[in-house]
């Protein structure tokens, strides 16, 4: 891994209190960067930043408000400003039922976070990139950007949506010294499949029964490989599944 590109570099993950961007957090402290981090939950953000031994500046944000989102990326400190790669993390999954059955608040829910605030983000970080001429744009997708699963129709969209904003940015930086990349991940334990079921670590568990799924770590790792390349390697998308996964719908179960 080349630690030196990342070492000092100053990288703002978001949703990243827990799970997938906690792992993050602790994958760049690990090779020495500076982290902004940002989540909804600052007592949270106050625990990660208690075990990472790098400079880091914490975010309360939800980013779902764009006026929230857009002042505190103009009100980071000096120090703090200059963002050299943005994990765009903070995404979530509220419900599983068919669409007649949905909840529309949960899909007002996964709509503003998963791409809204995703693309609010980006708007406020990426100006100051083009300016500087270097920096990474890394969102984290899902393997149900490329494949629609039953009683996922509004999820599946909202990632699928990401995918398709993930391209189109690549194309819209193209020249100007920034990359745009994504890691779209299989089942993963974290807190997602509680958040999905409304707090039912019962049913949420039983996502994972008899198989081995993905950790926090094993995204993060990802994400890390995909931020070190040299500045003329551009990692456009990875997908990470785990050993007995083959799709969003067929795993082996033991």
């Amino acid at each position: 891994m080349n630690a030196m590109v990342l070492q000092g570099a100053c990288v703002l993950v978001t949703g990243a209190s827990s799970g997938i961007g906690r792992a993050c957090a602790e994958a760049f402290a690990a090779l020495e960067a500076r982290l902004v981090l940002a989540a909804r939950r600052l007592d949270r953000l106050n625990e990660v930043a208690a075990g990472l031994d790098v400079p880091t500046h914490l975010v309360e944000l939800d980013v779902r408000d764009r006026s929230a989102v857009e002042a505190a990326v103009a009100g980071l400190p000096r120090q703090w400003s200059d963002v050299d790669v943005l994990v765009n993390n903070a995404g979530l999954a509220a419900g599983l039922e068919p669409l007649q059955d949905g909840d529309p608040d949960n899909w007002d829910r996964m709509i503003d976070t998963n791409v809204k605030g995703l693309l609010y983000v980006t708007r406020a970080v990426l100006p100051g990139m083009i300016a500087r001429g270097r920096g990474h744009v890394i969102n984290i997708g899902s393997i149900a950007a490329h494949e629609t699963y039953p009683n996922g129709a509004v999820y599946c969209a909202s990632k699928a949506a990401v995918d398709r904003i993930t391209t189109g940015l690549r194309m819209d930086v193209v020249g100007t010294g920034v990359k745009v990349s994504s890691v779209d991940p299989g089942l993963v334990q974290t807190e997602f499949s509680t958040v999905r079921f409304g707090g039912d670590a019962e049913r949420a568990a039983g996502v994972y029964d008899g198989l081995e799924p993905l950790t926090g770590a094993d995204v993060a790792e990802t994400v890390v490989w995909v931020a070190s390349r040299p500045p003329h390697v551009q990692v456009t998308e990875v997908v990470v599944l785990a050993g007995a996964q083959a799709s969003a719908t067929v795993v082996h179960r033991s």
